[in-house]
C-alpha cells in the first residue's frame, strides 16, 4: 500500500445511481493505481449505473505515459465493462494522458469517456446536473485505503 498524496471525496446520486469520486492533490503512478482500484470498488459497492472520476482539483499530475499504457492493458472488473464511466480532466497534459488511457484500453473499456467538464459528462449521460450527497460508503474505502484522505 502506498502513501496517498491525494484526497478523495466520494459522493453518490441515489436517483440516477451515479458514483462520483472527486480527487484533489498530487496524483502519481502509485496513487493512480489506488484511485483506479478505489473507483472500481466504490462503483461496484454502490451498484452505480454511471461512474465519474473528477480530476479537476488535482494540483499535480505526476504519472507517466508508460504507466498509463500498463494500466490500460489491465482488464477492468467485469461490472466496469457494462458501466458508463467518465473521467473529467480539464487540463491539457492530463487530458492527453487520460485520452491515451481511453484509446489504449478501448476494447476493454468501451463505455469510458474522457471529458473536460462535469457538464459534458451530464450531457453525455442525458441528465440535468444530478444531486450528489456524501456517500454512505466511505467506510469501505477507508478500510481498504487507510492512508487516503477521504473527506
Amino acid at each position: 500500500m502506498t502513501q496517498f498524496t491525494m484526497g478523495l471525496r466520494v459522493e453518490f446520486d441515489q436517483v440516477n445511481r451515479i458514483s462520483l469520486i472527486r480527487v484533489a492533490g498530487r496524483l502519481s503512478d502509485e496513487s493512480l493505481t489506488d484511485l483506479y482500484d478505489a473507483s472500481q470498488n466504490y462503483s461496484n459497492a454502490t451498484d452505480a449505473r454511471v461512474s465519474i472520476v473528477d480530476l479537476s482539483s488535482v494540483s499535480e499530475f505526476a504519472f507517466s505515459s508508460g504507466f498509463i499504457q500498463n494500466l490500460a492493458s489491465q482488464a477492468p472488473a467485469r461490472a466496469d465493462v457494462r458501466r458508463h464511466c467518465f473521467i473529467v480532466s480539464p487540463r491539457g497534459y492530463a487530458f492527453g494522458l487520460c485520452r491515451m488511457f481511453q484509446l489504449l484500453g478501448e476494447a476493454k473499456r468501451p463505455l469510458l469517456q474522457i471529458v473536460h467538464t462535469m457538464g459534458e459528462a451530464f450531457a453525455a449521460i442525458g441528465i440535468r446536473p444530478p444531486y450528489f450527497e456524501p456517500s454512505v460508503i466511505p467506510a469501505l474505502l477507508r478500510a481498504r485505503y487507510p492512508d487516503a484522505a477521504i473527506v
